[in-house]
């Protein structure tokens, strides 16, 4: 999403845009698990974990099927006249990924309810299926934690009691005090957001370092070039047949040495997207060094938005500020969009794999081939969010067809980045958004800490941020052996904990390393990601706090690549 602006339409993402890990719900017990290990604490993390399965404990036949419902409910013995009417939601969780080294394990189950209710709920450990379609009430085991009074939305009962370490766990909840039914959502719930989940937080333990090396947006504006802006290259008719990319994997070695795809041996890139404004005279190179100078070093990659329109500094890149960052030694990220930003139009998918689009993208690749350095090169990004450019296979297609245009010019320089949103209720998509091996480099993904941004009152560490995509891509094996990118990443402030920021940009690396796929990480630094607010604010030097934390961040070795020559 993209304008001159800031190069990119960052509208407010409320809702189920950013997710945690997550382990699907299916039918009906609650179940957890965690692994502990007692060692020194580094720093906290938490895991937001979807249920496997549900269903509704009963003797009511004329229930049905309640493994398959959209709905649990729970009721005590007399219910709703019935003196056999009880029911019990039961809900199993199968978690997996807490690190060995956690400790201090706490657990929080979250079940959503859509009225408010003078009952009673008090949550057990299970010994019920939640498999099962309509399994019998039993001798309800260990309380765990009681809400009374039911609010509308969100309940949570604390099960750490129950919750002790990687595994299984089931969990029911029993009602009293109301003799009628409530009901609430369960994993079949068509909104994910509403389902069933295990909120677990913990410490970790120390662990040894790695070795390491030495919304919206204002309106358009006309594009500005600097006084060297460079004459753009002729247009470059295809004229080799495609290759594929050479394999991309994330090399091993010696440190200090980076592929031909520019993928580190050791640690990751640290990048930066700060925008460009009219009060600076869209000035692209200023809006780097400006924060460079606050944070006290260069930064690896250089992050900007493009656009179709191949005219000034929106659309005919490189541009003059774009070629002197690369002679200083820094690494370009062109994010190409297939809009217009200054006339605010957007393109179809169809419109570029049609050929309708040939001289903007052969004029482009010419550029970047001009540039003979490696660059990196993404289209589209966060495709899911673009529903009406076209379907995920016309995005595909779309993808294939420019990466195949790049590879007729000749401008083999270029570093392929596919870059997803991350968000778990896009799970279903991201198999079939993918380009395949042959067309992608690098996988990249835009995890957000927003906390009460978007509405949430969830402040989830460094490690939560970007751990639910970059799980699902183990366990699902797209883009399997490729590096992985942070295309943007960010964080909120805590206006209840003034020191959370600084402590969260302090406790990055650790997430870095503990994430080691992840081979660079780009801030998104635009003031326009969210509303700004009292309670709201995205950028890393909105205070002093911020920017020491994000400065200290960036001096941790993992973080500082070989620049220049090196390169």
């Amino acid at each position: 999403m993209t304008r001159h602006g800031l190069h990119r339409i960052t509208r407010f993402r409320n809702g189920p845009r950013r997710k945690a890990i997550a382990i699907g719900v299916v039918g009906g017990s609650v179940v957890a698990g965690i692994v502990a290990t007692m060692m020194p604490l580094l720093a906290s993390d938490e895991l937001s974990i979807r249920a496997v399965a549900d269903t509704t404990a009963t003797a009511v036949a004329q229930d049905g099927d309640n493994a398959t419902k959209s709905t649990l409910a729970t009721c005590p013995t007399r219910c709703d006249g019935n003196p056999r009417g009880g029911r019990e939601a039961v809900v199993e969780f199968a978690v997996t990924s807490v690190p060995a080294a956690a400790v201090n394990v706490r657990a929080t189950l979250r079940m959503h309810a859509w009225q408010q209710f003078a009952a009673t709920v008090t949550a057990h450990a299970s010994t019920l299926s939640a498999r099962e379609t309509r399994p019998a009430l039993a001798v309800a085991g260990a309380a765990l934690d009681t809400v009374t009074g039911v609010s509308k939305g969100v309940n949570e009962w604390d099960v750490s009691g129950l919750v002790t370490g990687n595994g299984t766990w089931t969990v029911s909840l029993a009602q009293s005090g109301l003799d009628t039914r409530i009901y609430w959502a369960s994993v079949e719930n068509r909104n994910p957001d509403l389902r069933p989940s295990l909120v677990i937080s913990y410490d970790i333990g120390a662990r040894p370092s790695p070795v390491t090396t030495t919304r919206p947006a204002p309106p358009p504006s006309p594009s500005a070039s600097p006084p060297t802006a460079p004459k753009p290259s002729p247009t470059v008719a295809p004229t080799r047949t495609p290759t594929p990319s050479p394999s991309t994997t994330i090399p091993s070695g010696k440190c200090g040495s980076v592929s031909n795809k520019l993928v580190p041996s050791c640690g990751a890139w640290w990048g930066m997207y700060s925008p460009a404004g009219a009060g600076g005279g869209w000035d692209h190179g200023k809006a780097i060094t400006d924060v460079e100078a606050q944070v006290g070093r260069k930064f690896d990659i250089v992050h900007r938005y493009h656009d179709f329109s191949n005219a000034g500094s929106n659309g005919a890149f490189p541009d003059a500020y774009e070629t002197q960052q690369m002679r200083e030694g820094r690494l370009m990220f062109f994010a190409w969009e297939s809009r217009d930003f200054s006339a605010g139009t957007t393109l179809k998918w169809a419109d570029v794999y049609s050929g309708r689009q040939d001289a903007t993208i052969d004029a482009v690749a010419g550029r970047i081939r001009a540039t003979g350095v490696p660059v990196f090169m993404g289209f589209d990004h966060e495709p899911e969010d673009e529903p009406a450019k076209g379907s995920d296979a016309e995005f595909v297609r779309a993808w294939r067809y420019v990466y195949e245009r790049f590879a007729k010019a000749g401008a083999t320089n270029a570093v392929w980045v596919w870059t997803m949103m991350g968000w778990s209720g896009h799970y279903s998509r991201y198999a079939g958004l993918y380009p395949g091996d042959r067309y992608v480099d690098w996988v990249a993904y835009d995890p957000y800490n927003f906390h009460v941004c978007n509405g949430s009152t969830v402040w989830k560490s460094p490690s939560t941020t970007v751990d639910g995509f970059y799980r699902w891509l183990d366990e699902n094996g797209i883009g399997a052996g490729k590096p992985r990118m942070l295309a943007e990443f960010g964080t909120n402030f805590n206006s209840a904990d003034p020191g959370a920021k600084q402590r969260w940009f302090q406790e990055f690396p650790a997430a870095l390393k503990a994430h080691p796929k992840i081979k660079a990480a780009i801030y998104f630094n635009s003031p326009g990601m969210t509303t700004r607010t009292s309670t709201c604010d995205m950028t890393m030097n909105h205070d002093a706090s911020a920017l020491a934390g994000f400065s200290q961040a960036g001096r941790d070795g993992y973080l500082r690549q070989p620049t220049g020559g090196s390169r």
